[in-house]
C-alpha cells in the first residue's frame, strides 16, 4: 500500500507500508547522536 508521511509545515512523504495498514497519527522522532568512535585513518 502507498502512504503519506505529511509533516506540519506541508512538507509530503511518500512510501510503501509494512504491517499496521490504517490511518493513524503521531509524533516522527530522530536522534543524531554518534555511536560508537570514528575511526581514524
Amino acid at each position: 500500500m502507498t502512504v503519506s508521511l505529511i509533516l506540519a509545515d506541508g512538507t509530503c512523504f511518500k512510501g510503501e507500508s509494512f504491517g499496521y495498514e490504517h490511518p493513524v497519527s503521531g509524533e516522527l522522532v530522530f536522534n543524531t547522536a554518534m555511536a560508537g568512535y570514528p575511526i581514524a585513518d
